[in-house]
């Protein structure tokens, strides 16, 4: 008797619990709300089957529990009541999987007029591409993979010089417009993830996977992975922005092709501030808003802006210098450029970091006196795209930000604490030994994680003159990066 009361008390708490439980799904930020129906049609139909079993048991523990005189009847078998247990099993199980396969088949069958967009995995980040202005994604094998060319794009193909390469974990893509998502894993099994877009797919190494849906609302929305990749997985996040068409296009815009990043690699690297600029441009998201070749965009181009007389909303005048570019970046509504709107947010950065990026700015106005290349730059970025190659940014930050292993701003030439106490000079010998052999001397407050890289000599000699290059004398950063590092 206890026993059928306790059964009927897990039935009543696991319904009241049900309708009244906090945790609900958020709605669905896409086309797949059939989805979320097709789940709660599972959801009723087993637990159905819980109730009724339940309640069953129960019903039968009161009705032939133990009595004195009363003996059990033995019955080998119920012809009758087995077809009816196997028919109304079979309708269950048909009526969960059948509306199943109808939203997969939907879920893969692609509409024509889908928007291309090709999400590659890595471990632990993203990189995306859409196709150029033929609408079509160039060739890709891993036997063009390489530094200057991560996602591995033929580069004879000429339907792939004008796709767009997004090399960072953040993508935009437009509202209420389909969207085909091509899949490719360059190591481990991956799944990409999007929780409120109900789109999930696994990123098989060897094939190409797909699925498509179509934002149904303006918004950020986080990327995940949700299947074990290894012990960084759980980082391996990334960011969605939903935004009007016209909004998405002058992003889309802004964001170099093949051919460009070719053509770059290809050139002499610019100067190293110059450099450390652009790179904090992508990495803060200023190029979603600021073109860099001329084309319209929400805030102010840079492409020629420095030096040049603006005119303000107050009607006012005011020529692009240093001055100006600083107090735009850390007060962006002190004055406002006639014809924006004042949406971008403060920035408070440090004084090498706006130096930086005034110096970038100012690389682009075209003017004579424009820092010249240092050749002697070359293997700094050849490092730096080393580093993006190996999946090594998704781990270590490059502009003080906490991440999963020491950040690399200040890095060279700082005083590291291990786990056993002893202090080290992170010169070139410690940082190859901690590339080539990384868990033989552990920084306290860091997971023995990272796993050993076999370089070869010009390898690792570029990874070690890009870490130089972050070092700027920046003993301060340092500390308080070490600082943070220490609960992870």
């Amino acid at each position: 008797m206890a026993l059928a009361i306790v059964l009927i008390l897990v039935v009543i708490g696991s319904v009241i619990f049900h309708l009244l439980s906090p945790w609900q799904a958020t709605p669905a930020a896409s086309n797949w709300g059939s989805i979320d129906d097709t789940l709660l049609l599972t959801v009723l139909i087993t637990g159905l089957f819980f109730v009724a079993i339940s309640l069953f048991v129960a019903i039968a523990i009161i009705r032939f529990r133990h009595r004195p005189g009363r003996r059990a009847a033995y019955e080998p078998e119920n012809r009758k009541l087995e077809w009816w247990l196997i028919g109304i099993t079979s309708v269950g199980i048909v009526a969960m999987l059948a509306p199943g396969l109808i939203v997969y088949d939907d879920f893969i069958r692609v509409p024509k007029n889908a928007y291309p967009l090709e999400v590659v995995g890595q471990q632990w980040q993203w990189a995306f591409r859409f196709a150029g202005d033929d609408g079509e994604l160039g060739r890709t094998g891993i036997r063009w993979v390489s530094a200057n060319n991560p996602l591995g794009l033929d580069p004879g193909d000429p339907n792939g010089q004008d796709d767009r390469l997004i090399r960072s974990n953040e993508v935009h893509l437009p509202l209420d417009r389909p969207v085909r998502v091509l899949l490719r894993s360059k190591d481990v099994l991956h799944n990409f993830y999007i929780p409120q877009m109900r789109a999930k797919m696994d990123m098989v190494p060897g094939m190409v996977s797909y699925l498509w849906f179509q934002p149904t609302r303006t918004g950020s929305f986080e990327i995940l992975c949700a299947e074990f990749c290894g012990i960084g997985h759980y980082n391996m996040r990334g960011k969605l922005i939903v935004e009007p068409v016209e909004t998405f296009e002058q992003w889309l815009a802004a964001q170099p092709t093949f051919a460009q990043l070719q053509a770059d690699a290809a050139t002499p690297a610019a100067d190293p501030l110059v450099e450390k600029g652009r790179l904090l441009a992508e990495q803060n998201g200023c190029l979603a808003c600021h073109s860099i070749d001329g084309t319209p965009s929400l805030g102010p181009g840079w492409l020629g802006l420095y030096g040049k007389t603006e005119i303000l909303a107050d009607g006012s005048t005011v020529t692009v210098d240093d001055a100006y570019l600083i107090e735009s970046i850390v007060a962006p509504n002190a004055k406002l450029v006639q014809g924006y709107p004042p949406v971008m947010v403060a920035y408070p950065f440090d004084s090498e970091t706006l130096d930086a990026l005034v110096a970038y700015i100012r690389s682009l106005s075209g003017a004579e006196d424009a820092v010249e290349p240092d050749r002697s730059a070359v293997p700094v970025e050849q490092g730096r795209q080393l580093a993006q190659t190996l999946g090594c940014l998704a781990c270590h930050s490059v502009d003080g930000s906490p991440a999963v292993g020491p950040g690399w701003l200040g890095l060279y030439g700082s005083r590291r604490t291990l786990d056993d106490g002893r202090e080290l000079l992170a010169d070139d010998a410690y940082l190859a030994d901690s590339i080539r052999s990384p868990n033989a001397a552990i920084v306290r407050g860091y997971s023995p994680i990272m796993p050993p890289y076999t370089l070869s000599e010009a390898q690792l000699e570029a990874m070690l003159a890009y870490l130089r290059s972050l070092a700027a004398d920046n003993t301060q950063s340092s500390q308080t990066e070490e600082r943070q590092g220490e609960s992870p």
